[in-house]
């Protein structure tokens, strides 16, 4: 255990109860503890020399805590300051990493969470802290919303990423929000005077996402009139969104990988090297490292964009966020032209017990539907699970809802379950529903390449022998021409 006897902590706290505790549990820790409710007397601390950490409360009533962090480090650099506060926004977690503090605590926070903190804080050696010259250019609307704790530990995962350059990969379903984590990092960063570029993976056809990131000369290929400049030019001094990463070819991975390695890359037909003077930020909701194992995606691509990985949680992880965000929302529809709307406690209760396969893009969804359809100003629980039940399933009978394969072979599979009202288990349950799966992927694949299968085996990654042995087993027949 580390020597305490000789370190001294400054608490400097407006609510008495906090520095009576923080007080209590650092001394029985060994700290010698001095505490107060002023700014500048925890100021004149400081300037005296006093402490060898400071954990101070944003909210004070002489000064805001995150004012006076920047002082602070101008006269002590190697002093060490903990930040805490109420306003557990993703500004606050930003402000403070950007102003020099070690860390950042949202309040309520875990008593030993905190004294592991203090001491990570004291153990690791000094280093110089790069203070931001301003941040009046940041935006001031906050891109991310939820006081929830998954979302708390995002912002001060972000929050300590922008100020750096590292490479930053973020995962998550469809809807979680993966986009606007990626603009926070630039927008908040020491980018955020250069440009924002996103491209989409999935939406380009593969022949083209080469000329797309790296740009083409005239004449590389057949159509190039003029020479096209690729994202990674357009992005220069700013930051590459490269969304669905695992749907990038295998190609196109290759040369990603050779700038990453090398710093620099060629346009698509030539031959001059172009420094790559980017950040990039990847994202998927995919399962990148079973893709791995499948042979779809480099091994040595994936650590090369994985330095810092984020996760974002899905909605029905974090219910406790779905008021603020729900509300949030409907300001939004607002702020478009249509009516301001609020939701009853039970319409609140009604959002927190649904699923939510498609995020927090769903529930915005929902709330623009709110706002427009109905008249009342004040809605209630009918009329939320009246429009949930809506969107649960369309007039053809295919759900409407943003839901991920995982999430739709669950729900199958609850329900084939839950028909064996006997409780017996069913026999052979794996080889069944593997069939079950496998036969639409085979037709889809067969239908895709008109029959052919010799392409139909290179599309799913098969040998041609084990697919005609499968199609034989599922008794699936093969026409040549379908289309």
């Amino acid at each position: 255990m580390n020597d305490t006897t000789s370190r001294s902590i400054l608490i400097a706290d407006d609510d008495r109860a906090i520095r009576t505790v923080l007080s209590q549990a650092l001394s029985r820790a060994g700290y010698a503890v001095r505490a107060t409710s002023s700014a500048s007397t925890l100021w004149r601390w400081v300037e005296d020399g006093e402490g060898d950490l400071v954990i101070t409360d944003v909210v004070m009533p002489d000064e805001n805590g995150l004012d006076l962090l920047p002082r602070i480090k101008r006269v002590r650099p190697e002093l060490r300051v903990l930040v805490m506060s109420a306003q557990s926004t993703f500004t606050t977690a930003v402000k403070a990493a950007q102003r020099g503090a070690f860390e950042y605590l949202p309040k309520p926070f875990d008593l030993k969470e905190l004294l592991g903190v203090v001491e990570r804080a004291l153990a690791k050696p000094a280093e110089a802290v790069e203070e931001e010259a301003t941040d009046g250019a940041m935006p001031e609307k906050l891109p991310l919303i939820g006081r929830s704790p998954a979302m708390q530990e995002i912002y001060r995962t972000v929050a300590r990423l922008t100020t750096t350059d590292l490479t930053v990969m973020i995962t998550g379903e469809s809807g979680t929000g993966k986009e606007l984590v990626a603009r926070a990092l630039h927008d908040y960063g020491k980018r955020r005077q250069g440009p924002f570029v996103a491209i989409n993976m999935a939406a380009i056809p593969r022949e083209l996402i080469e000329s797309e990131l790296f740009g083409h000369e005239r004449g590389a290929f057949t159509g190039a009139l003029t020479r096209g400049v690729g994202r990674f030019e357009q992005a220069a001094g700013g930051t590459l969104f490269l969304d669905e990463i695992g749907d990038m070819p295998p190609e196109a991975q290759t040369r990603l990988l050779r700038v990453l390695q090398e710093g620099e890359f060629t346009t698509v037909g030539g031959r001059t090297p172009i420094k790559a003077n980017v950040r990039i930020v990847a994202a998927t909701h995919r399962d990148l490292r079973a893709s791995i194992r499948g042979g779809l995606f480099r091994e040595d691509l994936f650590y090369r964009l994985n330095v810092v990985p984020i996760r974002l949680p899905p909605l029905r992880e974090r219910v406790e966020d779905i008021p603020l965000l729900a509300k949030h929302f409907l300001e939004r529809a607002k702020a478009s032209g249509l009516p301001l709307k609020q939701l009853t406690p039970g319409a609140i209760e009604r959002l927190k017990r649904h699923g939510w396969p498609g995020n927090a893009r769903e529930l915005e969804n929902l709330m623009r539907r709110l706002a427009a359809l109905y008249p009342q100003e004040s809605l209630d629980d009918a009329q939320v699970a009246a429009e949930l039940a809506e969107a649960e399933v369309a007039p053809d009978g295919a759900p409407r809802s943003q839901e991920t394969l995982e999430q739709a072979v669950e729900r199958h599979l609850k329900a084939f379950v839950a028909a064996h009202k006997d409780g017996v288990p069913v026999r052979d349950l794996h080889e069944r529903v593997m069939a079950e799966v496998e036969r639409p992927l085979l037709r889809l694949a067969l239908s895709a390449t008109r029959g052919n299968q010799i392409k139909a085996a290179s599309m799913l990654g098969l040998n041609r022998n084990t697919l005609r042995k499968k199609l034989r087993e599922l008794d699936l027949p093969v026409v040549r021409g379908i289309s």
